[in-house]
């Protein structure tokens, strides 16, 4: 079940996110930045487990981020990626955001939600402030992909 995150999980967030972002797959976000942003988070939860998780992130004028997108190791491909990003979409719309991207190595899944690639260069630069603290920076692998909603 998705939900939005609250304060008592921001533990178990934080184990998800570090669970990918030790092995290169997205950036490491401190406890004290999860506690911030708290309210960009949707966890999917059966009962006390966290087996997900997604943030949508407002970057600019009718632009939000879809970010730190991660399903617990053994839990892909049950749905619970696509629940936590429609959850982040539905959100965008009622907040009147006309276009979410996500800068992702999953381009894939993504363009089966309907989002298409994109061409980083074209994103506002107001959004590269995330990247300064990647290691992999400037010379980023991810792919860049957009969904326009209405």
């Amino acid at each position: 079940m998705v939900r939005k995150a609250q304060v008592k999980d921001v533990k178990e967030i934080y184990g998800l996110i570090e669970s990918f972002a030790t092995k290169g797959e997205m950036l490491h976000r401190p406890q004290s930045e999860i506690y911030a942003n708290l309210r960009d988070f949707f966890v999917y939860g059966e009962g006390a487990n966290l087996l997900g998780v997604c943030a949508l992130h407002i970057c600019w004028e009718e632009m939000a981020e879809i970010r730190s997108l991660c399903v617990k190791e053994g839990e892909g491909g049950k749905g619970i990626g696509r629940e936590l990003v429609a959850a982040c979409l539905n959100e965008a719309k009622t907040l009147g955001v006309k276009r979410v991207f996500a800068l992702t190595y999953k381009s894939e899944f993504f363009e089966k939600m309907n989002f298409r690639m994109i061409d980083k260069s074209t994103l506002p630069h107001k959004i590269w402030n995330e990247c300064v603290k990647c290691i992999k920076f400037p010379t980023c692998d991810e792919n860049a992909v957009m969904i326009e909603l209405y």
